[in-house]
């Protein structure tokens, strides 16, 4: 069974930081990405953050500077440290690995919440 756990969200107020946790357990194929999105009510979910296996990272332009992506892919551990939160960021984020076998797999954790207050 794929299991994908985020944990860190929480209220903090603008200019504050946060640190995101993913931990994965039961994926038995290849992972070539982890991944955070987030979705704000009433919005599209979008991609925040990408880390790839060879230790490649790539951001959304709303979040460059302030958030970086970690962790260790054979370990099935991401992190999204988030610095400089602003309300804009308030959303339920979510991790995501993207894992290939004789296809490619998608699997996505619960989401953990994530309020940045004025």
């Amino acid at each position: 069974q794929v299991q994908l756990v985020e944990s860190g969200g929480g209220l903090v107020q603008a200019g504050g930081s946060l640190r995101l946790s993913c931990a994965g357990s039961g994926i038995i194929y290849t992972i070539n990405y982890m991944r955070w999105f987030r979705q704000a009510p009433g919005k599209q979910r979008e991609l925040v953050a990408v880390l790839g296996r060879g230790g490649s990272t790539n951001y959304a332009d709303s979040v460059k500077g302030r958030f970086t992506i970690s962790g260790d892919i054979g370990k099935n551990t991401v992190y999204l440290q988030m610095n400089s939160l602003k309300p804009e960021d308030t959303a339920v984020y979510y991790c995501n690995v993207l894992s290939s076998g004789s296809t490619t797999y998608n699997y996505w954790g619960q989401g953990t919440q994530v309020t940045v207050s004025s």
